[in-house]
């Protein structure tokens, strides 16, 4: 069986080839792909099967998921091309033959109204209109969205956001690529929706006391409005478009719409998912 995955130059990518290799599947059997293999050139080193895959370039897609069984298409991060990639290669998976494409979405897509969640909304309307035998792993935020900024969180005493009291679900990537890989080499997922996040969801401001408590600073969460947010995010380096798009995602937070209690991400991958404070202790090691 040959199991495809995109995006494997990338850090929820890469995470799912070696989660597949530590469930048993023969290096062989597992297909990495990215648009520079020369990032992901020391897994063939290891027996991965190494292709370029470049989501604007269709051919390269058909070359890429030739003979595949199975296919994890983690979604790409250009928000304005995700929809038109996504198409592309989901046309070449069908093409392909490919008996399973497990998507990675997010939390409640199919009624979320933030713009990530519009993008992968499409994604999974595509794939349900290419009768592609399909799993969704809806996936909450990335607790590494939140220890990546430890260092901002201390030298300012603050987390700022715009997600009000919204709890958010979220979950490291090594849980999500381990339960996509649960996913690509188990039976009886086809057709499944999974609503993935952590066992326990926090505030932002609970988020920061977590920080607090850790370092043993005083860390506070400020609340502002989202174009107030968009214009922190801003000032500190991110492009116009991407701090938009975050400060929406921060409003969609406060709507719940990246909460789940689904107990699905523990279940999968057969323990409890990583909590806020053990990815934080992790962090400042």
């Amino acid at each position: 069986m040959s199991i495809v995955v995109t995006g494997a130059s990338g850090q929820l990518g890469r995470l799912t080839v070696e989660a597949l290799l530590r469930r048993g599947v023969p290096a062989a059997d597992i297909v990495a792909t990215g648009r520079d293999t020369a990032r992901i050139e020391d897994l063939g080193h290891r027996g991965v099967v190494v292709r370029r895959a470049d989501f604007a370039e269709p051919d390269s897609l058909a070359a890429a998921f030739q003979g595949a069984d199975r296919l994890l298409l983690v979604s790409t991060t250009a928000v304005d091309e995700r929809s038109a990639n996504h198409r592309r290669a989901v046309d070449a998976a069908v093409a392909a033959g490919v008996s399973l494409v497990a998507y990675t979405s997010m939390t409640q897509a199919d009624t979320a109204t933030s713009i990530l969640a519009r993008t992968h909304r499409a994604t999974e309307e595509y794939l349900r209109e290419r009768e592609v035998p399909s799993t969704l792993l809806r996936n909450s935020w990335y607790l590494e969205n939140y220890t990546a900024q430890l260092p901002l969180f201390r030298r300012h005493g603050t987390v700022i956001g715009a997600a009000g009291k919204g709890r958010i679900s979220a979950a490291s990537r090594a849980d999500y690529a381990e339960a996509a890989a649960v996913v690509l080499t188990t039976e009886g997922h086809a057709g499944a929706v999974y609503e993935l996040g952590a066992d326990e969801a926090f505030t932002l401001a609970e988020l920061a006391e977590a920080v607090s408590a850790a370092t043993g600073e005083p860390i506070a969460y400020t609340d502002l409005p989202a174009d107030r947010l968009s214009e922190a995010l801003t000032g500190v380096g991110l492009p116009a478009e991407l701090a938009h798009v975050l400060a929406d995602a921060d409003l969609g937070m406060s709507r719940g719409e990246l909460y789940t209690g689904s107990g699905d991400l523990s279940r999968l991958i057969g323990r409890p998912a990583t909590a806020l404070s053990d990815a934080i202790a992790a962090a400042l090691r």
